[in-house]
């Protein structure tokens, strides 16, 4: 049984982690971004931005001051089980949201649509949003926060199976070439691309692609990874850098997620993460252990599944 005390207390240590400490996968990507960059403005940019981690870091204050909205995503091993059960766990993973609001702090983003109502701890109706995932075996749970961008830097567009792979890119470059001229995202960015599913899945599945998606991993099936390379590369070559200005490096990288979709359709949605790519993971055992990482590794086989029924990959392989 994991205490609810201990969730608590490791969920306000991710929060403070995820506003104040970039992932090493995204730092070396936009390091190498750095090096590579020749546009004046894009380097000045990406320079500021490097030396406003390490002070961020050193000073223990958040990276950005748009902290973005925080929100969760919650994955347990199938036999794990929490002290008062899963309301005791989303209350208090909505107590370390406005704890943390306070504490690190964070801006205060989140308000009524129509009311503005602000209680000043990014918390209301449906705030922060909590997300799960199971697997088949484990008696832990992976706390994961993520500190998104909460305006822009998303599209979507319903595609036909007859625009191909042409229309895929030509959607990808559209998105693009919008966020760069009308200030719609804070790039250079790590890009999620979700090909498939319902609407509203396809835009989950683009929004999870971009943010619970390490720089350098690739999907799982050759034929997608292969894809994700050439779209990292594609990204890079319509002549914008950071925050929009001459340069090649818009795109940190790119992955791709997909999912079974209605025959007719090919939706499609791109999301931009932001340049301050703000995430912490926590593993939290049974025996009170808590192991801190920055993969969320949220896109596991069993994520991925195509069948009915799951059997486990050591049975499989016997």
């Amino acid at each position: 049984m994991i205490p609810i005390s201990l969730i608590q207390s490791t969920a306000e240590v991710l929060m403070d982690k995820a506003a104040i400490e970039i992932p090493q996968d995204y730092l070396d990507g936009l390091q190498h971004a750095a090096k590579t960059e020749d546009g004046d403005l894009s380097s000045f940019v990406l320079k500021a931005m490097l030396e406003n981690y390490e002070a961020a870091k050193e000073d223990r204050r958040a990276m950005c001051g748009d902290t973005g909205v925080p929100r969760w995503f919650v994955k347990m091993g199938n036999d794990a089980r929490v002290e008062g059960g899963m309301v005791a766990l989303e209350a208090a993973l909505r107590r370390a949201t406005a704890n943390a609001t306070n504490g690190v702090p964070l801006r205060p983003n989140r308000v009524h649509p129509l009311w503005r109502t602000d209680h000043d701890n990014n918390v209301g109706i449906g705030a922060p949003e909590i997300e799960y995932g199971f697997e088949p075996e484990g008696e832990w749970i992976d706390l994961i926060t993520v500190h998104k961008g909460g305006l822009f830097g998303t599209d979507y567009r319903m595609l036909f199976p007859s625009d191909g792979m042409e229309g895929i890119k030509r959607f990808y470059l559209d998105t693009l070439m919008a966020f760069g001229k009308r200030g719609l995202a804070c790039q250079p960015a790590i890009i999620g691309i979700g090909l498939g599913g319902s609407k509203d899945i396809c835009m989950v599945l683009g929004k999870r692609a971009s943010i619970l998606r390490t720089v350098g991993s690739r999907n799982s099936d050759p034929r997608i990874a292969k894809i994700e390379d050439e779209f990292k590369e594609l990204g890079n070559s319509i002549g914008m850098g950071a925050m929009g200005f001459v340069g090649k490096n818009m795109v940190i990288d790119c992955n791709i997620e997909v999912g079974y979709c209605h025959t007719g359709g090919m939706p499609m949605s791109v999301h931009a993460f932001c340049l301050s790519s703000r995430r912490a993971v926590a593993r939290i055992h049974a025996d009170g252990r808590v192991e801190h990482r920055t993969d969320p590794d949220w896109f596991t086989d069993y994520q991925r599944r195509e069948t009915v029924e799951w059997e486990p990959q050591k049975e499989a392989a016997e």
